[in-house]
């Protein structure tokens, strides 16, 4: 028996990339709805959290890790800085490089938001036994690493 068009999948439903990113969206709701009654924007986290635990990073470091274009995370930045989350230093090995540190302030800020997010992503990972995070983290890391090697090799 044929399907019909009403039965038939959408291909989205089955493709790997989209299924992915609907994945994190879906997950990550739970724990933006934690950002916004702390007042804290999505972009203003990824950057606290991808500053904790570094001495500091590149705007263009910061960029990628956070998902955002180059120009977007220098205005995110600027507005970082006149908040006193974050500041701005010279490389100490090059100093045309800017790099971004955290500021007590903003260190104040992301502990709580760090256990938050370890509390999450904790029930989370009860909630679905079946996800065996010491076999999923290490393939995610390294289908990034792979595709990040990737994409600097190209052009």
């Amino acid at each position: 028996m044929a399907e019909t068009e009403a039965e038939k999948p959408r291909f989205i439903d089955d493709y790997l990339l989209y299924l992915l990113a609907r994945a994190s969206h879906v997950v990550s709701a739970e724990f933006h709805a934690v950002l916004r009654r702390a007042g804290v924007p999505v972009p203003v986290w990824r950057v606290l959290a991808a500053l904790s635990g570094s001495q500091g990073e590149t705007v263009s470091g910061l960029a990628d890790a956070c998902l955002l274009q180059q120009p977007t995370m220098t205005k995110l930045l600027d507005r970082m800085v006149r908040d006193g989350l974050v500041k701005r230093l010279p490389d100490p090995r090059d100093r045309r490089v800017v790099r971004i540190q955290m500021t007590p302030r903003g260190e104040a800020l992301v502990a709580d938001l760090l256990v938050a997010a370890k509390k999450h992503e904790a029930e989370l990972l009860a909630r679905h036994p079946e996800i065996d995070a010491l076999k999923l983290k290490p393939l995610l890391r390294a289908l990034i690493a792979r595709y990040r090697r990737g994409r600097r090799s190209v052009g």
